[in-house]
């Protein structure tokens, strides 16, 4: 693979011309696509196979007036008994009428004559039907919707429209733009060049560009969920930057090293490219394999990402030498653009970098002063205290995994929205008058072959429902047309993330379950989350199960070792425990919200963890390739185990550092967005990131590589055979060229 990217990166450099203008036309094509097929996105987590989910199908076919999406509109009166008085009626029987009149609504329940008034005769729900789902809703019909009140509020009256109807796309704003701009600053600390990190930003941004411009015209097609898109980006961009850096940093590398430009790029593509495809190659494994788990959401969610990830990994080894090209010796510090080294000169023009020799030289030297940076320093420290840093590496994590034991999942409420917004002032003035049961409906769907079963089941639901524990109220039921299908509204006592509703979830179902001669099922935004939450948590150990294997095998395959995949993808599990507990101490349990600007904690959002570990193992066995390869190849180069591990660790310290920077700031970028689902995923990522590189990867990996010393590298001999070599660290290249005298292109 090695010699194949090789002369796909001098390819790229002779022809860079073609392929900028290639790329560009796949930017332009793929944008107009986007502007032109585009499609909406879903706000609602569909789950098939689960009894909420067949309930909503079954209303959906035999009740469609009822299978719409719900709105309740939550009125306060200025004084306490006002809803009884002649004025207060009339100003509640407007707005009704208002309601009833939007566009899309099939019709508006007067609470006066339903009894949704508070004890204290000032609060009150009018309950919305529309006709469509919650997705079909548009813009127009939500925006009428948000502003019926507007004569009551005149009034001094409290109107808040809220319900599932006002699930919206997550909006992108202007504030993970900062992480850009530190990504943009960490690229020119790391390069001390403007040329450098400009293009490496280029690259990256147009990898980015030319990958959501093509998920959004697939989008037409396929349903994507809001936030598929969102993670798309957040990955796009990390990874993007991440593996230009990479290139780029070898590829300046070879310059110092005396190599003219078309050898230094080919070497860069072949050696560093190498990791960066197979780097690629895990993060896009690892996210299609979320259709193991046979959930529809998470499968697009997955394989949206995994589109982004791979644009990213092609424009790494395409685009990125073209561009290398263009600018000559100027990707290196002014002070050492005209420094003259072998096979090399000093001009700047770029115009004839395919014709200066190439050196012959294949390897590197360390030089006193690189034994002097940091990263060498910090891994004979490392290598020295192995014993003590490890066993201290291994209790930090462990305290911070504390509190993962204690993590609840469940899909996004009103709840938990930010402060201010339509939903969350809707959803607080409920529960200020009614209590949290009312944000968390149930319903109960009995369907007959015959109006005569229904009629009869009906009642015998009822006594069930009124009878089961943390049941606050049953709501009369709502007949179809044809009599054979009932719908019954559950109103619980708790909300609809306590666990005490999860837990009459599962009675109410198992009250009902004997029923004779009627099918009864329990539906609603409530019982959906939790259906979701409990598959996903199902599949969650599968998951891990099959990412904990593929690493294993995938690192076998790159090192031939068999302790270094054990070691790497135990790594891996502290990262994922560690990174858990801090996110379930921070959005769950609280503390320290303040500092990520979380209004309310709550559970986590059931996908984070699933989502987390296969995007985490992607990026930990990129890091894991980038410094544990350049530590096999100084060992097999005749170094002493010990002098490997150092010697990687210097060498790759400074890139693995700026890559988790970037990755660090790109997500925590997102932390700043005003959504909790999104908030949520890019602060997991970021401290996953920062846990991965800094503590696991450049702190325990060098330190057990150390303790190991030569059994790091020990692979029995008829598993070596069965092995296929995929020559990652380019062992077959450093062959090709010491075998041929570079000439002339």
């Amino acid at each position: 693979m090695a010699t194949l990217l090789y002369r796909l990166g001098r390819g790229a450099l002779r022809r860079r011309r073609l392929v900028v203008a290639l790329w560009l036309v796949v930017l332009v094509v793929a944008g107009l696509a986007a502007a032109t097929l585009r499609g909406p996105t879903a706000s609602n987590f569909t789950m098939p196979g689960t009894e909420s989910q067949r309930a909503l199908d079954l209303l959906a076919d035999q009740f469609p007036a009822a299978s719409g999406a719900t709105g309740t509109i939550a009125v306060k009166a200025p004084a306490d008994g006002q809803l009884a008085t002649p004025q207060g009626q009339a100003v509640v029987q407007e707005l009704v009428q208002q309601a009833s009149a939007l566009p899309g609504v099939v019709g508006a329940v007067n609470p006066l004559q339903v009894g949704a008034v508070s004890p204290n005769g000032r609060y009150a729900l009018v309950q919305v039907q529309f006709a469509t789902g919650g997705d079909d809703v548009t813009d127009e019909q939500r925006t009428a919707y948000e502003q019926v009140g507007a004569a009551a509020k005149a009034q001094g009256w409290q109107v808040a429209p809220g319900g599932e109807v006002l699930g919206g796309e997550p909006e992108i704003g202007s504030t993970e733009a900062l992480g850009v701009l530190v990504a943009a600053i960490v690229l020119i600390i790391t390069f001390g060049s403007l040329v450098a990190a400009g293009m490496t930003m280029l690259n990256a941004l147009i990898g980015v560009g030319a990958g959501m411009a093509g998920l959004f015209a697939l989008s037409g097609a396929v349903q994507l969920t809001s936030t598929a898109p969102i993670l798309a980006l957040m990955l796009g961009l990390a990874v993007g930057i991440d593996y230009s850096l990479f290139i780029t940093s070898r590829h300046r590398q070879n310059l110092l090293d005396g190599l003219s430009p078309e050898e230094a790029v080919g070497r860069a593509v072949g050696t560093a490219g190498s990791a960066v495809v197979f780097a690629g190659a895990t993060v896009v494994i690892a996210l299609a394999g979320l259709a193991v788990v046979d959930i529809p959401f998470l499968t697009v969610m997955g394989l949206a990402a995994a589109g982004t990830v791979t644009v990213a990994v092609l424009v790494a080894i395409t685009l990125q030498p073209a561009l290398l090209g263009f600018a000559g010796r100027r990707v290196l510090p002014r002070r050492l653009r005209s420094v003259p080294t072998d096979g090399t000169v000093a001009d700047e023009d770029d115009s004839d970098v395919t014709d200066r020799p190439a050196a012959a030289k294949t390897t590197t030297t360390t030089t006193t002063e690189e034994r002097n940076r940091f990263g060498f320093r910090w891994a004979r420290l490392v290598t020295r205290f192995r014993v003590p840093v490890i066993l201290v590496g291994l209790l930090g994590l462990g305290l911070l995994a504390l509190p993962t034991p204690d993590m609840r999942l469940a899909l996004p409420g009103a709840a938990t929205a930010a402060v201010g917004s339509p939903a969350r002032v809707a959803n607080d003035l409920t529960v200020e008058g009614f209590g949290a049961g009312f944000t968390g409906r149930l319903a109960v769907v009995v369907a007959g072959d015959t109006p005569q079963a229904t009629s009869a089941a009906v009642p015998q639901v009822t006594a069930l429902l009124q009878r089961t524990e943390n049941v606050l109220a049953v709501a009369p039921p709502q007949l179809s047309p044809d009599g054979r299908t009932a719908l019954l509204g559950v109103v619980p006592k708790t909300g609809p993330t306590d666990e005490a509703t999860e837990t009459l979830v599962h009675d109410i179902r198992g009250a009902v379950s004997g029923i004779p001669d009627a099918d009864v099922l329990l539906t609603g935004v409530t019982a959906i989350g939790i259906d979701v939450s409990e598959k996903l948590s199902d599949a969650l150990p599968i998951y891990l199960l099959l990412v904990v294997g593929l690493s294993v095998l995938l690192l076998m395959l790159v090192f031939r070792s068999l302790l270094v995949p054990i070691k790497a993808a135990l790594g891996f599990l502290l990262t994922v425990a560690a990174t858990f507990g801090i996110t379930v101490a921070v959005f769950q349990q609280g503390h320290l919200a303040d500092l990520v600007g979380l209004d309310t904690p709550g559970p986590l959002i059931s996908f984070l963890p699933i989502l987390l570990i296969g995007i985490l193992f992607g990026l930990a066995m990129d890091y894991e390739v980038f410094l544990v390869s350049r530590m096999r190849e100084d060992f097999v180069h005749g170094e002493t185990a010990r002098q490997a591990t150092i010697s990687g660790m210097g060498h790759g310290a400074r890139v693995v550092t700026a890559a988790a920077l970037i990755m660090i700031s790109v997500f925590g970028g997102f932390v700043f967005l005003e959504d909790p689902v999104i908030k949520s995923m890019g602060f997991a990522l970021a401290i996953g990131v920062a846990i991965d590189a800094f503590v696991v990867r450049m702190t325990i990996v060098p330190a057990v590589m150390s303790l190991l010393g030569d059994r790091a590298w020990w692979l029995p001999r008829w598993l070596n055979r069965v092995l296929p070599n995929v020559d990652i660290e380019g062992e077959g290249l450093r062959t090709h060229l010491e075998d041929r005298t570079p000439t002339h292109v």
